[in-house]
């Protein structure tokens, strides 16, 4: 960059300007206080290595769009929504802006697919998309320019900017909406007189005034309230794709300009007030699926706001308030009363109670106390807390359920993305037919042939039929979010309204994973405390629910070598140079070289403690339904689904709690591949199955199932394999989703019946003259709003039942 150059913008610095920077220890020159105010706050912030990347591409990043764009290259910037997958692809949730119809989808995806190592996904509903990109192919602010490219605006979910844009959006539709409900009323009171006038005798001169008047009225819905039809048109024209925009403007702008006509040559008949309520009909149906949609990201955006930006962390010189960015895992922060959690961490000091309702919905608060776990989002209700920082940002398990949400909403259903592609050909045969329409009356009837293909091009427009599908797609996941389910994959929805079985596992599933010690019954010449100071060493660090009940045990642990967990079965590891097992009698016989003696009686769950001598012991673990277990499966069973207790326990132990349930199909001992034989077995026979489980060993059948649920709490694979995750840990969520999923079904069959029904109904009926452009308008937007009015009524599913529980159920399994 030359010395007269401004460092930040590029323009010439004025003779006598004196706004230096200090930039990586040498004075840079701008041009003005704003370049030195910008400028500042970005070296201030810690990203001076803008100036780095910048300065190699001083050529080209001569704009004001282009400088801002490159921020989004900073890693610093990238690392609050930007993602690293498994195969080192980068991906991130964006919210487009500008998205209009099913077809602006397609659009995208196609001219990004053109950039050399990205992928990319839009959800119509939710204007929002999933990108993926090679890192070392293209940066994010080359993506981001090739969204700008073809008229669409592409920001972070979460960012200001996004949210800023949404509420100019919908302050610009409420306008434009308010501006063509208007001018169709008072044209229509204009053609009211004209109709009246032309059946009782007008002068020529009331008819002139009042087609001036109406043509005034109409002029600022054509140009402006219907400007977002013709942009998207024209985008769409420029890459050689068909929208239904195209359709829908050729009618405003053809019914307009014959209009225009005939009032400048006091000829034919005008049509301002179709034009006006084609325009405000069909805005109408397009602001209340914006209204849904901004209604789901109302939630997902409430709960990023919901992480202070400020925390209070303690060390050696005492308190000091810090961005909560600068945290790292091993800090100490107070959490005072009444205050959201930051970050996810351990409590070390101090005893409060904490509602997690951001994961659980679960409003009833959870008493935590030294050594709980607690997670960013929480509030702290009674006492503060000083905790120890496990995780920030992107690592938190708040963002691990936004990032659950971003990845279901970026995934297209089969459904909708057929709804598409059916909605991107009837657009180009609703042209043709309108083209042969007019040539077909042409040659009948010329004075005609304009107005009747006007006609079939307003009453064809597909818009319905697009917006069938993904409206009620968007309102069911809103309302399956606010139960505590969030989906992973597209096919989930339409799975579940027609599963016939439900399997769950038991410990994590049906009980709570909160599993306690009980007695311990050591073998003949061995101390019962030690049995237990080793059976905790070998389960220490383990994710499995039983190892959890080990953390009571206190005092100084043995080491323990080659720790493995082995699925399904138990643990192993080395203890003083001796392989020792805990877990199922079957894998201390494998040890022992031999048979060992049955565990103490009573149906309990018993864990076997021994070493290649044989057993030591048997420590007991206990385990409590989850509350409202009961009335979740009778709600199943009352859908017309089977239930099933599928556990890897001993058979005792699965016999209890299917008892307790009343389930008349359990099975015990089951291996994973024995669990996944039975799934397959039952896929076979012709059943769809829903799976639900959390553990490691549960794995394979989440895989294989029709449609699987893993428990909020559940370890990460078993989370990534699963194709929902349910956060609030309420079974009852089960049986409401099954309602909902059936109800979306009924309401897309409905909807798209009624779209093609319609359209079938109205093509033949316009194009024999019997449908004039005003009766044509009305149909159209009225079809549209039907549409999504009917899918509204998904809102109004009903809730999770009772939240007592079921009476019969024993709190507790002994």
């Amino acid at each position: 960059m030359a010395e007269q150059d401004c460092y930040h913008c590029g323009l010439p610095v004025p003779a006598g300007a004196d706004y230096p920077v200090t930039i990586q220890g040498l004075a840079r020159a701008m041009c003005c206080p704003g370049c030195q105010a910008v400028a500042s706050a970005i070296v201030d912030g810690g990203l001076h290595r803008f100036y780095d990347f910048r300065s190699q591409l001083s050529a080209t990043a001569t704009t004001d769009q282009q400088q801002v764009l490159e921020h989004y290259d900073l890693a610093a910037v990238q690392a609050d929504f930007v993602h690293r997958n498994e195969d080192g692809t980068l991906a991130a949730d964006l919210f487009v802006g500008g998205i209009t119809c099913a077809a602006c989808a397609w659009l995208i995806e196609r001219h990004l697919a053109k950039l050399p190592g990205v992928a990319v996904t839009v959800n119509v509903s939710s204007h929002r998309c999933r990108v993926s990109w090679q890192p070392d192919q293209v940066k994010l602010s080359t993506i981001l320019q090739a969204f700008e490219d073809i008229g669409y605006r592409a920001r972070p979910l979460g960012d200001e900017a996004a949210e800023q844009q949404r509420s100019r959006e919908n302050k610009a539709w409420l306008l434009r909406l308010g501006l063509a409900g208007l001018s169709m009323m008072q044209a229509g009171h204009a053609a009211i007189g004209l109709y009246f006038g032309a059946y009782t005798g007008i002068d020529d001169e009331w008819v002139a005034m009042l087609r001036w008047v109406s043509l005034v009225l109409t002029i600022p819905v054509v140009c402006y309230s219907a400007t977002p039809f013709y942009s998207a048109a024209w985008r769409s024209l420029k890459v050689g794709h068909l929208v239904m925009d195209v359709p829908v403007s050729l009618a405003i702008i053809l019914a307009f300009v014959a209009s225009v006509w005939a009032t400048l040559t006091n000829t034919g008949e005008v049509y301002y007030d179709s034009v006006g309520m084609f325009a405000f009909l069909l805005l109408l149906a397009r602001y209340l699926e914006m209204q849904v949609r901004h209604r789901n990201e109302h939630h997902t955006a409430s709960l990023v706001q919901l992480i202070p930006p400020v925390a209070i962390r303690i060390g050696d010189d005492g308190e000091q308030a810090v961005p909560v960015k600068s945290l790292v895992p091993g800090d100490r922060i107070l959490v005072a009363s009444g205050e959201t959690l930051p970050c996810d961490g351990t409590v070390v000091r101090g005893a409060s109670e904490v509602v997690e309702a951001v994961l659980t919905g679960e409003q009833s608060p959870v008493a935590k106390h030294p050594g709980a776990a607690v997670s960013a989002g929480t509030v702290n209700l009674a006492n503060p807390l000083e905790i120890r920082v496990a995780a920030i940002g992107v690592s938190t398990r708040l963002a691990a359920i936004l990032n659950l949400v971003g990845a279901a909403e970026a995934v297209k259903p089969r459904r909708a993305a057929v709804a598409d592609r059916i909605a991107g050909w009837f657009v180009a045969g609703v042209l043709l037919i309108t083209a042969a329409v007019a040539a077909t009356w042409y040659l009948i009837d010329p004075s005609r042939a304009f107005w009747i293909s006007l006609s079939v091009l307003v009453v064809t427009c597909p818009c319905a039929l697009s917006l069938a599908t993904p409206t009620a797609l968007a309102v069911a996941t809103g309302e399956l979010r606010k139960l505590g389910l969030l989906i992973r994959k597209g096919h989930v929805l339409e799975t579940l309204a027609v599963v016939e079985r439900v399997i769950f596992d038991k410990t994590g599933t049906l009980t709570q994973g909160r599993m306690r010690l009980g007695a311990v019954v050591p073998a003949a010449g061995i101390d019962g405390e030690e049995v237990l100071v080793r059976g905790a060493a070998l389960e220490r660090g383990a994710a499995h629910p039983i190892a959890h009940a080990f953390a009571a045990v206190t005092g100084q642990l043995p080491p323990v070598e080659q720790q493995q967990v082995v699925v399904g079965q138990g643990v192993s590891g080395i203890i003083a140079g001796e392989p020792h097992v805990l877990g199922k009698p079957e894998l201390l016989a494998r040890l022992a070289g031999g048979p060992v003696a049955e565990p103490p009686p009573g149906g309990r769950q018993w864990l076997a403690l021994g070493n290649a001598r044989g057993l030591l012991g048997w420590i007991e673990v206990k385990d409590e339904l989850r509350p409202r277990a009961g009335q979740a499966l009778a709600e199943l069973t009352a859908l017309g689904l089977q239930v099933e207790l599928l556990s890897g326990d001993r058979p005792a132990a699965a016999a209890t709690v299917a008892t307790a349930l009343g389930m008349a199909e359990w099975r015990g001992g089951a291996a994973p591949e024995d669990k996944l034989q039975r799934v397959q077995q039952l896929q076979a026979g012709g059943q769809r199955v829903l799976m639900v489980g959390d553990g490691i060993n549960d794995v394979p059948v989440l895989s294989g199932a029709d449609v699987s649920v893993a428990m909020g709490d559940a370890v990460d694979v078993t989370r990534l394999h699963a194709d929902s995750l349910l956060v609030s840990g309420d079974l009852e969520a089960l049986p409401a989703a099954v309602r909902i999923a059936r109800r979306t079904e009924t309401i897309i069959r409905q909807n798209l019946a009624w779209a093609l029904g319609y359209n079938l109904l109205a093509i033949p009926l316009a194009a024999m003259g019997y449908v004039p452009p005003w009766a044509a308008a009305i149909g159209m937007s009225s079809s549209s709003l039907i549409v999504v009015v009917n899918a509204l009524r998904l809102a109004r599913t009903s809730r999770p039942g009772q939240r007592g529980g079921h009476p019969q159920l024993r709190p507790q399994l002994a």
